[in-house]
């Protein structure tokens, strides 16, 4: 039996547990034998906004899903250069598990989008497509293969990313809507403060051969 393999792909700034309860239950319901969160390098489509260094959202990925063992995390992203396009990382993770089922989970809203994506055609043929999203969301576009699509709700996705970054910016709390280790990674380095403060540097990258080395464990 071959291996089922979700995707998580995601900008993750920063990972909440919206997005760790949708990669569980996506799991649980297509009995995927891991998910590989793929945190974006530089998203293409978020030009709009400045977007943290992006081994920060890495090593919150990280944080957030070590105590899972079905959860993993990969570099792909991260460590190629140029503008992040969901096509060219799900060719590197098909070359990677040549013989995987694979399964790309988003969020609806980003699903209802997909028509606009680069290689869309090819999209199809490399993933099952399954959209995170809340309870009663229907996708209402008619250009999409329903064979190729799920839908999976998910009450937890009513927290957002946005949402957690405003709150930090305002000084509010988000204990227990992102990971302790995540909200305790944000207070160290000062992510998301005022415009007033001083932005941190980017943890330093990995040397090459730990990036080699981190990738293979994650896609084998």
């Amino acid at each position: 039996m071959s291996k089922r393999l979700g995707v998580m792909g995601g900008t993750f700034d920063p990972i909440h547990h919206g997005h760790l309860v949708a990669a569980s239950e996506v799991q649980a319901r297509f009995d995927l034998d891991e998910v590989v969160f793929v945190p974006t390098g530089r998203p293409w489509q978020k030009g709009d906004r400045e977007v943290s260094p992006p081994e920060h959202r890495y090593l919150m990925t990280v944080i957030a899903t070590a105590s899972n063992p079905r959860f993993m995390v990969s570099r792909v992203d991260v460590d190629r250069d140029g503008l992040t396009f969901t096509i060219d990382t799900l060719r590197e993770l098909r070359s990677a598990e040549p013989d995987a089922e694979l399964f790309f989970i988003t969020g609806a809203d980003a699903l209802a989008q997909i028509l606009t994506w680069k290689d869309v055609e090819e999209l199809w043929t490399l993933a099952h497509f399954v959209g995170v999203t809340r309870p009663g969301h229907e996708l209402s576009d008619k250009g999409l293969p329903t064979d190729r699509i799920s839908l999976q709700e998910v009450p937890a996705m009513a927290i957002s990313s946005t949402d957690c970054r405003a709150r930090v910016k305002d000084g509010r709390p988000v204990w227990y809507l992102v990971p302790d280790g995540v909200v305790q990674y944000i207070n160290k380095h000062h992510l998301y403060a005022s415009a007033t403060s001083t932005a941190p540097p980017a943890p330093p990258v990995p040397a090459p051969q730990q990036r080699v080395t981190a990738r293979a464990a994650t896609l084998t």
